[in-house]
């Protein structure tokens, strides 16, 4: 019999491409979904449930409905200047509702816990790479959010047979190379979708925020990784929880980091487009550089990148938004 999964914000960019390959490796796939960023059409596998974690009620017939073996944690509110003007949005969805689901667990007797975090709880780094033992000193509500969820569920482990493995993403872009999946969002802020989107005459000109910060070229350096790439790394996770592994936290990026004028330059080259672009003030909550130390979950996952190259993000975004 295959396991069932439970896949919150599972219609969103990354917990769709994750649904897809756990349907693709045989797991029975229930995805929990408000539809706020996410879409029905992106849910390739499984089944769709439509619905809030606010809404305890909801989640514990969810729960008391179906036998998961894992629950796979990807609902959240994520851009870091929205965070910074309401907070208390963020500390309500991401939260709060992580607490809900955690107690949904606990009564439902749910052990195993894959947990959507960010290198945002990082903050502004000292060290080049990021290591899961750097200090966790978040500059945003954003990062505060998922640190405060990282707290929990470590506490609520320590009391009980919970076992979790928290993965701590760095800059997630591109999408699936075959063209089923990619970023819907109209509003996403992310550097490579934006460009993109500037390429193709979206967008009018690209906005770089901020030239002086302390780098090379005075813009933010930042760690990205492939949607496809993050993706197998929550399969590998699952798989490593179901031997029996002990809890981890583990950074997902490829310890590479490329500013924003370098992939700015990368998507004009891949595109055959030079677009325009303005350079304005940094946005309140954007570290300088950020990259990620990843020998980590090689070693204890065994995860190996098949798209640890920054033409191929682009690519695969620059081609989705195309079919857009």
């Amino acid at each position: 019999m295959s396991q069932k999964v439970l896949v919150t914000g599972g219609a969103g960019y990354i917990g769709s491409h994750v649904v897809r390959q756990l349907g693709e490796a045989g797991y029975d796939v229930v995805v929990y979904d408000n539809l706020s960023t996410g879409s029905p059409k992106s849910v390739l596998s499984g089944q769709l449930i439509i619905g809030d974690l606010a809404n305890q009620e909801q989640l514990y017939q969810v729960f008391a409905q179906h036998q998961f073996s894992a629950v796979l944690h990807f609902a959240a509110s994520l851009s870091v200047p929205e965070s910074v003007e309401h907070p208390l949005d963020y500390y309500a969805n991401n939260t709060r509702n992580t607490l809900n689901l955690l107690r949904c667990c606990s009564v439902m007797g749910v052990n195993r816990l894959i947990f959507s975090s960010t290198a945002a709880v990082y903050g502004e780094v000292s060290q080049h790479p990021v290591t899961e033992n750097s200090p966790t000193q978040p500059i945003n509500p954003y990062g505060r959010s998922k640190l405060m969820s990282e707290w929990m569920i470590r506490d609520y482990a320590a009391a009980s047979a919970l076992r979790y493995v928290i993965l701590r993403y760095f800059n997630v872009a591109g999408a699936d190379p075959n063209g089923r999946l990619g970023q819907l969002s109209r509003k996403a802020s992310h550097l490579i979708k934006a460009a993109c989107d500037t390429a193709i005459a979206r967008n009018p000109k690209l906005q770089i925020f901020g030239d002086d910060f302390p780098t090379p070229d005075g813009t933010g350096i930042r760690d990205y990784i492939h949607v496809e790439d993050l993706a197998s790394a929550h399969l590998d996770a699952l798989q490593y929880l179901e031997k029996g592994g002990e809890s981890q936290i583990l950074n997902c990026g490829y310890a590479k980091g490329y500013s924003v004028r370098e992939v700015v330059a990368r998507v004009k080259v891949i595109s055959g487009v030079d677009f325009p672009v303005v350079v304005t003030p940094r946005r309140p909550g954007d570290p300088a550089c950020v990259t990620a130390c990843a020998d980590k979950i090689n070693q204890v996952l065994g995860w190996q990148p098949k798209y640890n190259d920054l033409d191929q993000i682009v690519s695969s975004t620059l081609a989705w938004e195309m079919q857009q």
